[in-house]
């Protein structure tokens, strides 16, 4: 990690209340294909790390029992609260959390996290991984700013001196590694994407055949693979936009 904890969740609080104008087209694209592959049934409990105001978790809980949004910053916690009281919403739960210490303690169904696990050293995102794979959730997905390639260094989806993001393989290798089966990957941009996982021994079932969702997988094959209806997008996946870096949206609410 590149910062404290404290110094992240307290640019996040200084950003909260304008942060969802500032989400590129990238992020939201992610956040999107977040929810079309969490699917989570009616009877199952979400739990959204690094929530920030909410879009995820307030998306899924229209469609599930309950959801737990887990941030470090106050602030963004509190932006989500407003959202959900706005909307009538009353089965999402919104506290301090954290990839390591996600403050749950009941089974969780699903887990997601859109673009927060890459302030985390590769090393910490492998213990995330394992404190997440420890819920036995039957899925997990993810995502992030991600290197499906050589990144640009003149065109960065992030920002070196707060984010420390990881290649793709990097990132299945600690799912595979933590007993998650990698199940999709979606290439949104050369440096962010999707990844989903399924728990190898959840609920007593072996997850689906991942064979084809290998990260070595030709990327103009997974991209644009759905078009969820759970948050707005102004903007396809694979289109030319604006690249904009941390402090433009594409941020991370974790420690």
């Amino acid at each position: 990690m590149t910062k404290p904890t404290e110094e992240h969740a307290a640019r996040f609080d200084e950003k909260a209340a304008t942060y969802d104008e500032s989400a590129s087209p990238e992020y939201r694209r992610c956040a999107d294909l977040v929810v079309s592959h969490a699917a989570p049934r009616p009877d199952e409990t979400v739990l959204d790390i690094g929530t920030g105001t909410g879009a995820i978790a307030l998306a899924l809980a229209e469609r599930t029992n309950r959801v737990f949004g887990r941030d470090i910053s106050e602030g963004m916690l509190e932006q989500a609260r407003e959202k959900a009281a706005a909307a009538g919403i009353e089965n999402a739960a919104f506290e301090k959390g954290s990839f390591r210490e996600p403050n749950v303690d009941e089974p969780v169904d699903v887990v997601v996290s859109n673009f927060a696990m890459h302030h985390l050293a590769d090393d910490e995102k492998r213990e995330a991984i394992s404190v997440i794979a420890g819920l036995s959730p039957r899925k997990f997905a993810l995502g992030d700013v991600t290197f499906f390639g050589t990144p640009d260094p003149d065109e960065p989806f992030y920002s070196p001196e707060v984010d420390d993001p990881a290649t793709v393989g990097i990132l299945a290798d600690a799912l595979t590694d933590a007993g998650f089966s990698l199940t999709a990957v979606e290439r949104v941009h050369d440096q962010v994407g999707v990844l989903v996982a399924e728990h190898a021994t959840a609920n007593g079932t072996a997850a689906p055949d991942a064979e084809a969702a290998s990260p070595e997988t030709d990327p103009s094959d997974t991209a644009d693979h759905a078009d969820p209806d759970g948050i707005e997008t102004g903007t396809d996946a694979a289109s030319e936009g604006p690249i904009v870096p941390d402090e433009g949206g594409a941020a991370s609410h974790e420690e």
